[in-house]
């Protein structure tokens, strides 16, 4: 499981984590691998602090010059 830590400013109620589990501001917690990036992306509400351990690391994208098609004179 990964984890991630709340930077809120006030408790709040997470049902995915469990029935009335309440996440109190700067509290780290266990969050399901597949949702981390659910979390993650809330960067107002929350940081990461471990990300899961079958999670690859993004691959670069990849940077092609355009090809542009040879223009006639005339």
């Amino acid at each position: 499981m990964a984890r991630v830590r709340y930077l809120g400013p006030e408790p709040v109620t997470v049902p995915e984590l469990g029935p009335e589990r309440v996440v109190h501001p700067d509290e780290v917690v266990e969050v399901p691998d597949d949702r981390f990036d659910g979390y993650v992306c809330q960067t107002s509400n929350w940081e990461p602090v471990e990300e899961p351990k079958d999670q690859e690391p993004a691959a670069p994208a990849k940077k092609t010059a355009a090809k542009s098609a040879p223009q006639k004179e005339g």
